[in-house]
């Protein structure tokens, strides 16, 4: 376990996203990379150059995201881990060498995002292939976790260096950014590749060593008998149709759209049901209730908020499931982002009101919205943070799992680069009202999970296949079971154990290959 733990414990390149945020405001920042405006000719970053800063990230997350889907295969996943740490590494070390050249930011950005991107897929397809299924969900759920203690330690570091004078008040939070880059690539040294993908290079005796370590089981442990013969009918299969590709992640061999387009539809409501929108305007809302608190400070306080919701999430994802995690996340969420919006609306005081013109009514409907925000980013982050990574981790074929994650992180990062660069001009013309479009997408998300999202918790990867050719009903999938579980029905210690897993079960093969055909035949 701790070579599937040091993956997401060093997945800290996300870290990236909330440093810039804080940089933007830093005086020594805006010097160097912002435009002279007025008669006295003060250095300000234009909303164009901003966007342009932040947006260019996200445009390398997208890419990178997609192009992965080359390099876990051609690489492996322990080497495309490295090419991309590597590759943000770089792009970080671009952005600090730079002294006034805004290109070099953005383009150091850019490089960067490549990797953030590509890392963003590559983790829940590790964790997807190498984690054993009964803790497979609260692994995926880690990488959450992960996300949200990089956004909190960024925005820790940029309150502890925003009154340094000079350019160490930004240098030094963005180039802390190149130890989490070489730190991953130092725990490479001990982390083992995919047994699924040893397996499909015919490297069988190294996935099952694998196997065995990662469930700390002898290397002729039925468990890894069972798991090798699982991975090899499915490899079989998955091989027959020759090379992989995009249009594939849509056809209805073993309803492959359906994975996808929920994999996708799970990124789309997550990126736009608020979350965001609390962290870019929280600092509004907390001066709307006449609270003397910087930026960061609010943004240290969100951050805090989202790391403690994290540790329950990975247990009920567990649990709860992953159907009724995401329903009850989203019915949560959409109560507080209408309360919060019409609250919001209907008490608040205009943007920039002096403290002393605050009325009881506009502070009483402050620390409501203050409240509901907290609680949103709180539900976010146990529920719908998470979730969305662990069903796009467990819920694709080997043969087309890279570019299927692949479509899916890149939605995340489109939705986020599209949630960014718009939401400030509408909610400049809504105000809090923009709460009750993250409402409606949140009821719009509770119906689709209902209709659509069958469970997977418990399950391996080759029975996730088995039941989605099976057609059961997504709202009746948490009863459905395998077709045989007759290699499950006993603990292990029942069993018996074959001696040498590669000599002796012919009889134990001839079941394998019997239900095979029979999962061909559903």
């Amino acid at each position: 376990m701790g070579y599937l733990k040091s993956i997401c414990e060093y997945t800290k390149d996300i870290y990236d996203i909330g440093v810039i945020s804080g940089c933007l405001v830093m005086p020594d920042f805006i010097d160097r990379f912002g435009e002279p405006t007025g008669l006295n000719g003060a250095m300000v970053l234009s909303p164009s150059r901003q966007s342009l800063i932040t947006s260019l990230l996200s445009v390398g997350t997208f890419v990178g995201a997609l192009a992965q889907a080359f390099t876990a295969d051609s690489m492996g996943r322990r080497g495309s881990i490295a090419f991309w740490a590597a590759l943000f590494t770089v792009g970080v070390a671009i952005q600090v060498s730079t002294t006034y050249s805004l290109g070099q930011i953005v383009f150091g950005r850019f490089f960067a995002g490549l990797g953030v991107g590509a890392m963003s897929a590559i983790v829940p397809l590790y964790n997807g292939e190498a984690a054993p299924k009964k803790i497979r969900g609260s692994l995926l759920a880690l990488y959450q976790f992960q996300i949200m203690t990089g956004l909190f330690i960024s925005y820790c570091i940029d309150l502890g260096t925003s009154n340094l004078s000079g350019s160490a008040s930004w240098r030094i939070p963005v180039g802390i950014q190149m130890l989490w880059g070489l730190i991953l690539i130092l725990a490479l040294v001990i982390l083992p590749e995919s047994p699924r993908h040893l397996l499909g290079l015919h490297r069988e005796d190294d996935a099952r060593k694998v196997i065995a370590s990662l469930n700390s089981v002898p290397v002729d442990d039925i468990l890894v008998y069972e798991t090798i013969e699982e991975l090899r009918e499915a490899i079989r299969e998955e091989n027959e149709g020759g090379k992989a590709t995009w249009l594939e992640c849509f056809s209805h061999r073993n309803k492959l759209y359906w994975r996808t387009i929920n994999g996708m539809m799970l990124q789309f409501v997550q990126q736009l049901n608020g979350q965001n929108f609390y962290y870019y305007y929280g600092d509004t809302f907390f001066r709307s209730a006449n609270l003397d608190m910087s930026a960061y400070v609010i943004q240290v306080i969100l951050g805090g908020v989202s790391v403690a919701a994290t540790i329950p999430g990975m247990y009920v994802v567990e649990k709860w499931g992953r159907r009724n995690s995401l329903l009850i996340g989203a019915l949560w969420q959409a109560a507080c982002a209408i309360i919060a919006g019409l609250v919001g609306h209907f008490t608040l005081a205009p943007a920039n009101t002096p403290p002393a013109e605050l009325t009881a009514r506009n502070i009483a409907g402050g620390d409501v919205l203050i409240a509901f925000a907290i609680i949103h980013v709180f539900a976010f982050n146990m529920f719908w943070g998470p979730v969305p990574w662990v069903y796009l981790g467990e819920s694709f074929p080997l043969r087309v799992r890279p570019k299927a994650i692949a479509l899916g992180s890149a939605t995340n990062w489109l939705w986020n680069f599209l949630l960014g660069y718009f939401s400030p001009g509408i909610a400049d013309e809504i105000g809090p009202l923009i709460t009750l479009v993250f409402f409606g997408m949140l009821l719009y998300g509770t119906v689709y999970v209902y209709i659509f999202v069958p469970e997977t918790k418990g399950l391996s990867l080759e029975e996730v296949d088995e039941m989605y050719r099976s057609g059961v009903a997504p709202w009746n999938s948490a009863k459905w079971k395998p077709h045989d579980r007759r290699l499950h029905a006993k603990p292990h210690g029942d069993l018996d154990r074959p001696t040498s897993v590669g000599g002796s079960s012919g009889e134990k093969k001839a079941e394998v290959k019997e239900e095979a055909a029979y999962v061909e035949n559903a």
